[in-house]
Formats: structure tokens, C-alpha cells, sequence
């Protein structure tokens, strides 16, 4: 049996204006042929796929296309766009027989003038394999379930949990894989689409309604004849023409069983909405003090400044809160921007300056904040510590800048966005010295969680707030949830 393998994801926010070039997936490596295989043993989607293959001794004939990934941001422009249609097209093409494909895509990319990134990549991929190939795909659960992405499938996996598990939604695609070319089932797909689009702050599933909806798809799936439950909150800054909550159910051939279930699913969604929409996040100002008066390393969560959601990384709200409050307590905080790091580059370690900093990437949220400081180290900043899926990654110049009890770590591109503690050590900085961390991200918290006494989440406006209702939403399908109190998510 020969199976080809895809591998492309980035998670797409409308409400950042910064487009996502082809160097954003460079970063983190494009990867083609054998090479992919050996790059992603043992790691995400592709690794837990070829280990779980590999445990039910099944003879595969891999056939690796291209493996590529970046960091969550605004919508990719054409060129790259274009560029993995093509890589796909072509590997598609020239690989020969094909038995099936497995695609490891996100779900939630969109690209300039184009809402479904993957649900074109996988027309183009059906229409080089045929009808009968089956495509076996796999999502992450924030994703944007498109009529053309179910279309196209044969069977369809999802996340079980957030933070997200890759590797075990590979294991999961490799079981189901070798279930199905062995013959022993027959996938059939129901789905139900929401008119629903709720904020971050309850999307882990360890606790809350989020955890409620995903226990219920796992109770679905003590049924033998259900392969896989996979609700899909998508995530909340995609203004698209399809936008909204799905639910896919796959059963081994029992349609009806499996259009039942879906309304079922979407129904246990739909009746925890207001759950949903509970905010835990609090003002700025107030989050800055409780940070500085308790014991330990504090995380503030930048909510409207979730890299990991999409956003450019270019907030100073909490630093502004920090210099103006006059807090003691020393801060850590990341800060993305092409120009501050290198103007601070040149300036050199040593050196006092005076600058603008924060509010270039979007300046409908963010104002440029003058700060002076020192520079303290000026580094290259490509670094060998793992993120997600990806074992390494060049965030480009990097410039630790002291600002009285601030330091700011600025780098020339997104990196990890200060997300992960290993990429402040690599450039010599221990964050559990720190009274508090601003992290970039709503719900990734699980990388500080060794070294941090607590979480608060700080409701900052940005591209990736809480308050959803007053994104300036231009697509998505009226009427929606909270935008428009409806009675049914069929809207």
C-alpha cells in the first residue's frame, strides 16, 4: 500500500492586517519528500501516525508530499497560497499509484480573496487522485468546517483536547488509516455547522462547558460503529463566508447514526452557549497590581494580543500599565516587531535609548508607547527548542531591552512569541526570576506551568479580544451567536 502524506498548517486571524508570507512558514521549515519521515519521527500528526502504523505491523509504502507550518497570523498572501497548491499538484502527480492520503491541515486557513485554504488544497488533491482514493484528514479543533473539506474527505479527525495533542490525533489517523485500507470499515461523514462564535476563555477542555462538549463526543464513541466525534469550536477571529461551530461524526458506514449523533452533538453545543461566553478575564490595570502582590512567577495572559491566536505580537498595553502604575515587581514581556529590534540592534548591547515602541503592526488597537531603556544582549535568534510540532525555529534579531522593572524581549519575527520558557534561556534570561510573564496567548499556558504560581488572564482589547461582539465583522453569517440572540443554531 502506497499512502501519501500532507502536512500545511496555519491558523488564520482576519482582524490581523499583517499578511502571512511564505518566510513565516521558512521559520519553522518547508520539508519535501523522504525527509519529512525523518524530520517528524516521533512528532505530531505525522509522527503519531506512523507510530501507530507501525505498531499494527502494516507494510506502508510512505509517500511524503510536503510538511510545511507556520505560526498563527493574518491571512497568507497569494504567492504562498499558490506556492502549496502547486507543491501538492505536482508531488500529488508525480508520486505515481496512490492507495490513499492522509492530510494533516489545520482548518482555519484563508489566504488573500480566498476563505478556504484547505478546502481548496483538498479539491485539487481529489481531483489529481480520483474519486475512489480515500483521503483520510485531520484538523485541528479550532478549525472552520467547510462544505468543500467534507466533500472531499473520506473520514475526518480532530484534536481531542486544548492544549492540543497532535501526536495523539496521529495515532488516531494511523489507526483509523490501516482500519480502513484493511477494509475492516467503511466511513461514512455527518455534520452539522453553528451559527455560533464564541471568545477563547473557555476553550480548554480540562474544566468548564468545553470539557462537557468533549466528554459527550468521547461517551459517543464507546458505540463500536462511531470511528471518531469531532466538535470544532472554531477559532474566534476568522471572518469568513462559512464561518461558525461545527460537529463532524464518522461512523463505519451508518449514515443515520451518524446525522442523529451530529444533532446531537450540536445540540449539547448549543445549549451551554452562555456557558461559553463566561469571562474570567480582568482590567489591565488591576491584573498589573494582583500580579505584583503575589508570591511567585504570575502569568498575564495578553488575550487581545494571543499570538498563538493570529495576532502580530505588537501590544504594550500591559507595559504602559506596568511604567505608568509605577509596579516594582519585574516583568517579563514579548514584543514582535521588525523595526524596534532592529534599531536596537544597532544601537548595540550597552546602549540607552529612546523609542517608540509597540502599536506598528495595528494601529487600530495599539498606539506607539515611548520608553527609554538599555539594550542588554543583541543575538541571532534562531534556536533549537521545540514548539508544537516544530523542533526548532528563527525568530530573526532578537534584543533583550530593560525598561526599568520591564524587560522586553523584542524579536524581528514571531518565534514563540515569549510563549515558551526554554527560548528565554537560550538567550541567557531565567523567567522564574521574574514576579510576572506576559504570555502571547489565550489558552497555551501549558509551557509556563512548571515555574508559574498562577494565570490571570488580562482583558486586553487587540485582533484576538474577548469581546467578540464588537470585532468588526464583515463575512461571517448573520445571524450569529452572541453577535445576534437567536433561539437555534441553525440560525
Amino acid at each position: 500500500m502506497r499512502v501519501a502524506i500532507i502536512h500545511v498548517g496555519q491558523e488564520t486571524n482576519d482582524f490581523n492586517p499583517v499578511p502571512t508570507r511564505l518566510d513565516s512558514f521558512h521559520q519553522f521549515g518547508i520539508t519535501e519528500g523522504p525527509e519529512i519521515l525523518t524530520r517528524m519521527a516521533g512528532r505530531g500528526q505525522v509522527g503519531g501516525m506512523l507510530d501507530a502504523v507501525a505498531q499494527t505491523g502494516m507494510n506502508i509504502d510512505w509517500v511524503p508530499i510536503i510538511s510545511a507550518w507556520a505560526m498563527a497570523g493574518g491571512r497568507i498572501d497569494t504567492h504562498s497560497r499558490l506556492y502549496f497548491e502547486e507543491r501538492i499538484a505536482t508531488g500529488l502527480r508525480d508520486a505515481g499509484k496512490i492507495d490513499a492520503l492522509v492530510a494533516h491541515l489545520h482548518g482555519a486557513c484563508a489566504a488573500e480573496g480566498v476563505d478556504d485554504v484547505e478546502g481548496a488544497q483538498l479539491g485539487i488533491a481529489r481531483a489529481v487522485l480520483g474519486p475512489d482514493v480515500p483521503i483520510l484528514l485531520t484538523l485541528d479543533h479550532h478549525a472552520n468546517v467547510t462544505h468543500q473539506m467534507v466533500a472531499h474527505s473520506t473520514a475526518i479527525i480532530g484534536h481531542r483536547t486544548q492544549p492540543h495533542d497532535t501526536y495523539d490525533t496521529g495515532r488516531l489517523s494511523g489507526a483509523l488509516l490501516v482500519r480502513m485500507l484493511r477494509g475492516e470499515v467503511k466511513p461514512t461523514i455527518a455534520w452539522r455547522k453553528l451559527r455560533l462564535i464564541t471568545h477563547q476563555e473557555q476553550f480548554l477542555t480540562a474544566h468548564g462547558p468545553m470539557k462537557e462538549w468533549f466528554d459527550h463526543a468521547r461517551a459517543m464513541e464507546a458505540d463500536p460503529r462511531v470511528l471518531h466525534v469531532a466538535p470544532c469550536p472554531m477559532q474566534p477571529w476568522l471572518d469568513v463566508a462559512e464561518g461558525g461551530w461545527a460537529t463532524i461524526v464518522t461512523t463505519d458506514g451508518d449514515q443515520a447514526l451518524a446525522e442523529r449523533l451530529a444533532d446531537d452533538s450540536a445540540d449539547f453545543a448549543w445549549a451551554r452557549r452562555d456557558a461559553f461566553m463566561v469571562k474570567e478575564a480582568v482590567p489591565i490595570d488591576e491584573a498589573v497590581r494582583l500580579a505584583d502582590a503575589s508570591d511567585g512567577l504570575v502569568v498575564l495572559s495578553d488575550t487581545g494580543d494571543t499570538v498563538f491566536g493570529g495576532t502580530a505580537g505588537d501590544s504594550n498595553l500591559i507595559l504602559e500599565s506596568i511604567l505608568r502604575q509605577g509596579i516594582a515587581g519585574r516583568a517579563l514581556i514579548p514584543l514582535i516587531s521588525p523595526a524596534t529590534a532592529r534599531h536596537l540592534a544597532a544601537a548595540g548591547a550597552g546602549a540607552e535609548v529612546t523609542l517608540p515602541v509597540g502599536g506598528d503592526s495595528c494601529p487600530d488597537f495599539f498606539t506607539p508607547l515611548t520608553v527609554t531603556g538599555r539594550v542588554r544582549k543583541v543575538a541571532p535568534g534562531h534556536v533549537k527548542v521545540p514548539v508544537f510540532q516544530q523542533p526548532e525555529f528563527d525568530q530573526g534579531v532578537t534584543v533583550i531591552f530593560e525598561i526599568g522593572p520591564a524587560t522586553l524581549f523584542v524579536t524581528e519575527r514571531t518565534g514563540a512569541a515569549g510563549n515558551v520558557p526554554d527560548v528565554y534561556r537560550a538567550f541567557g534570561i531565567e523567567p522564574a526570576e521574574y514576579r510576572m510573564a506576559v504570555l502571547k496567548t489565550a489558552s497555551n499556558f501549558q509551557f509556563f506551568r512548571p515555574i508559574a504560581s498562577q494565570v490571570i488572564r488580562v482583558d486586553t482589547p487587540g485582533p484576538g479580544q474577548s469581546d467578540v461582539k464588537t470585532l468588526p465583522w464583515r463575512r461571517v453569517p448573520r445571524p450569529t451567536y452572541p453577535m445576534e440572540d437567536i433561539a437555534s443554531w441553525q440560525g
